[in-house]
């Protein structure tokens, strides 16, 4: 398996890249969100890739974040009917952060708005991947839609740390909050282990 690539980008295209790496040209397909942050032919790129054997091909997919790469993987390996070309139909029309958020939210008339999903896909979407992006997705979603000041975003980072651990988002934040109130320097680990002893 091909884990990731790392050459000179030789073509660059919205839905397509070849990059070079150690003499050999790979023809790679990517999202949009990919093709944003990847240099112009002639630099260097990494991009992370999932190899698709077929019968009839051996398909290279690229991303330019593990973030991107995962969501792809969770389509394409989880949802029955979401096949790579949807799946990255998917990430070209929406974030990933945004795109969790949505599932569990239940969100169907947001996700049939993307292109080649109707709304019998954007059901089995969210019956099929609720539980697997996990109670912190929403919470992420609605932080990532403001846009947070470091302090911000240090509360954040502890209240997810805190969802994961199995705290409820509501009693976690509150104590988070509080914490930072009484300890504005404090780092997202200090403010972790001290929620940990109040909760």
């Amino acid at each position: 398996m091909i884990s990731f690539l790392r050459g000179t980008v030789v073509e660059l295209l919205p839905m397509r890249l070849i990059i070079e790496a150690a003499g050999v040209g790979y023809d790679v397909h990517i999202p949009l969100s990919t093709y944003d942050k990847l240099p112009q032919p002639g630099q260097q790129a990494k991009v992370l890739t999932h190899l698709q054997v077929r019968e009839d091909a051996h398909i290279l997919y690229g991303f330019a974040t593990s973030e991107e790469r995962d969501l792809f993987l969770l389509l394409v390996n989880n949802v029955s009917g979401v096949g790579p070309k949807l799946a990255l139909a998917v990430l070209n029309g929406i974030s990933p952060v945004s795109f969790r958020g949505a599932v569990v939210a239940g969100d169907i008339a947001g996700l049939s708005k993307l292109k080649g999903v109707g709304k019998k896909t954007a059901e089995r979407i969210i019956v099929e991947l609720r539980d697997k992006v996990g109670v912190s997705a929403a919470w992420e979603a609605a932080s990532a839609k403001q846009a947070l000041t470091p302090e911000e975003a240090h509360v954040n980072d502890a209240v997810l740390a805190l969802i994961s651990l199995g705290y409820k988002q509501a009693e976690a934040h509150k104590v988070v909050r509080a914490i930072r109130d009484a300890n504005p320097k404090s780092t997202v680990e200090e403010l972790v282990k001290d929620a940990l002893k109040t909760l």
